[in-house]
């Protein structure tokens, strides 16, 4: 045997070097801090070194992610070099490698791959706190936003804990929701929201009415050319994996009460109630009286947690524990999305 035999390392050796070097990752390679002393949401990580790969090191710690973001449901990834929306994507990709790419809600822009523009929206005006497709029968338990350009002024994306708003709201509320659910009901209109066959991505009536059944929605067809659906979704619901109770819902994107004044007044003047292009019921059809819905508001005022954006940050929410709108903004504004790990209510809800 000769010299460079005997100090030629053995493969277990190396293993076992390669391996120690990744179980250090998560408490040598970043830090995790809170933006507000109060607060425990977001949870803020930071890179501790320069150049820290935050794909590759999201890949290597996926456990410390979850359980993480399953604690604070929401996490801030900041100061990383997340510098194109490409590097966001591979992000994303390395948490939850099947990104969902038919986004079908409100028609958005595809940026790259499946990353989205954010929802099309009037910049002076703010959107309502919300969990992301909470209304239909599917929706993503996880989602990013990636800050490509902040906003000259305002243009924050707000978060609230779910767990929080449901403790907060009246317990003889709390129950009726919970008891009587959602119907949320549309009317497709073409020139005002969003036109059927946009939504459905056909002009075929049979493949509506075939995915409407598909997912337990009601239809009818309405004056020649009209559609309107029902859904009936719930408006709290039990976290899959925490077993945690959460308000989970759009009612604030789908109240009346919640419209701008002079919007209301405009529809009102144009259309029956039952014919506005968005409205939520309790789940037996009768109205949410104005008052809960002012109460509502009022509980997720208080609770609510914003800051402004840095050009690079990266936002990670569950979607059940989070709820997020947006604030008014001046100037030009660019957030992207992408949205993961798809669940329907019937998976939920076992």
């Amino acid at each position: 045997m000769n010299n460079l035999e005997v100090q030629k390392p053995s493969i277990k050796k190396l293993e076992a070097f390669q391996r120690k070097a990744i179980s250090m990752s998560q408490d040598r390679l970043i830090k995790s801090t809170y933006l507000q002393l109060e607060g425990r949401l977001p949870l803020v990580v930071q890179p501790e070194i320069a150049d820290l790969n935050l794909a590759t090191w999201a890949r290597n710690n996926q456990a410390f992610i979850e359980t993480q973001l399953l604690q604070h449901g929401a996490i801030l990834f900041r100061d990383f070099n997340v510098d194109t929306v490409s590097d966001f994507e591979q992000f994303a990709e390395a948490i939850c490698p099947e990104l969902f790419g038919e986004y079908g809600d409100l028609p958005r822009e595809g940026v790259s791959g499946k990353v989205y523009g954010s929802t099309p929206y009037p910049a002076e005006q703010a959107i309502l706190f919300h969990n992301e497709s909470s209304h239909m029968h599917r929706w993503p338990m996880k989602i990013w936003f990636y800050c490509v350009r902040a906003a000259q002024q305002g243009g924050e994306t707000p978060i609230v804990d779910c767990r929080q708003i449901y403790e907060l709201i009246e317990p003889k509320l709390r129950e009726r929701f919970t008891q009587k659910g959602l119907m949320y009901v549309r009317n497709y209109t073409d020139g005002l929201d969003v036109d059927w066959r946009s939504f459905f991505h056909t002009t075929d009536r049979s493949v509506v009415e075939d995915y409407c059944r598909k997912v337990g929605m009601d239809f009818e067809w309405k004056n020649g050319d009209g559609l309107r659906t029902r859904q009936i979704c719930p408006a709290v619901a039990k976290h899959p994996k925490t077993g945690e109770m959460v308000f989970f819902n759009q009612i604030q994107l789908h109240h009346v009460s919640c419209l701008e004044p002079a919007v209301r007044e405009s529809i009102s003047s144009m259309f029956r109630e039952e014919d506005f292009p968005r409205n939520v019921y309790y789940g037996d059809g009768s109205p949410i009286e104005d008052s809960v819905i002012e109460e509502i508001l009022k509980i997720y005022g208080q609770a609510k947690v914003s800051f402004p954006w840095q050009e690079g940050d990266v936002l990670m929410l569950d979607n059940m524990l989070v709820a997020h709108g947006r604030n008014a903004y001046e100037g030009a504004r660019k957030i992207v999305v992408t949205l993961g790990e798809m669940k329907s209510q019937r998976e939920i809800q076992g």
